[in-house]
């Protein structure tokens, strides 16, 4: 838990004197500010983009258990239709692949931004040094 106190001066000596925050540094700071909500979003979209694989490929590994003739209810949409098991396996593993390839791209965005946001911590710490805290 963080604690509000008053720093040595052996600590004020560290940070420096406060450096003005320029035009270019305060974009800077939004940028980063608007890079790290939505990498907070695109994250919880992975997450559920995983969850959503795992509980489809859990109810593909059930329905091998289930005889070939049985029909089995299928969710498309707001409704349910029964199919037979095969069609339900052909549709669950392309859902598993529209699924990967999203997982896919989400990856290759949060990378892209990740690499980003590093770039604009190195320049707001090297400018302010530790008078700035970048870390959430």
């Amino acid at each position: 838990m963080l604690s509000k106190r008053m720093l040595s001066r052996e600590e004020e000596a560290q940070i420096g004197e406060e450096k003005e925050v320029r035009r270019e540094d305060q974009e800077k700071i939004n940028r980063f500010s608007r890079l790290h909500s939505r990498e907070k979003g695109l994250d919880e979209q992975l997450k559920a983009r995983e969850k959503e694989k795992e509980d489809l490929e859990e109810i593909s590994t059930e329905l091998e258990l289930a005889d070939e003739d049985e029909k089995v209810p299928y969710r498309i949409g707001d409704s349910f239709f029964s199919l037979p098991v095969s069609e339900v396996q052909g549709l669950l593993s392309s859902s598993v692949e529209k699924i990967d390839t999203n997982v896919g791209s989400l990856e290759a965005k949060l990378s892209e931004l990740r690499d980003e946001m590093q770039e604009l911590k190195t320049a707001l710490y090297g400018r302010f040094g530790r008078s700035i805290n970048l870390e959430a």
